[in-house]
């Protein structure tokens, strides 16, 4: 049984000029800080975190997004939402997952401390002067999410994949 944390709590977000607000409903999925060479360029800073969570529960609050497509190192490329007036990126949906799932940049929410990450991942490119904290799992690549994610996270991905 879902736990009652993942259908009840909320986290408000927006971009820089305010014109999009948003809602993600429930506890993400699992949240990567990831350090790859991609991120670090599509950033234009050392990192990005991304909280993961089913696109359904992602509520446009006020305003509207641009979905910009992107490349990626993958090749499947991704979809970005950005506010169409300040260019604010808020969320993106990778290849691999689809539309899914939603990659919800942690620094768009009102309050980023309440998501840190569960994994740091492409660390073999991270920027040297980073430091990571100790008791977080680090991965040069990436990760097998059957031995890091939790089990209900876990369940609510096969669900996703069921709905295909």
């Amino acid at each position: 049984m879902p736990s009652t944390e993942n259908t009840t709590r909320t986290a408000d977000g927006g971009c820089a000029c305010r014109y999009v607000r948003y809602r993600m409903a429930g506890k993400p999925l699992f949240v990567h800080c990831c350090h790859c060479r991609w991120c670090q360029r599509e950033t234009g800073s050392a990192f990005v975190l991304n909280a993961m969570i089913e696109t359904d529960r992602v509520r446009l609050l006020e305003g509207e997004v641009q979905m910009v497509d992107t490349p990626s190192n993958s090749g499947r490329g991704q979809q970005i939402a950005r506010c169409p007036k300040c260019l604010v990126a808020l969320w993106s949906h990778y290849g691999g997952a689809g539309s899914a799932v939603s990659f919800v940049r942690v620094g768009s929410l009102d309050d980023p401390d309440s998501h840190p990450p569960d994994v740091h991942i492409f660390t073999s490119t991270k920027q040297p002067w980073v430091q990571l904290p100790a008791g977080v799992p680090v991965f040069a690549e990436f990760y097998k999410p059957a031995e890091q994610w939790p089990q209900d996270s876990l369940g609510r991905f096969a669900a996703l994949k069921a709905k295909k």
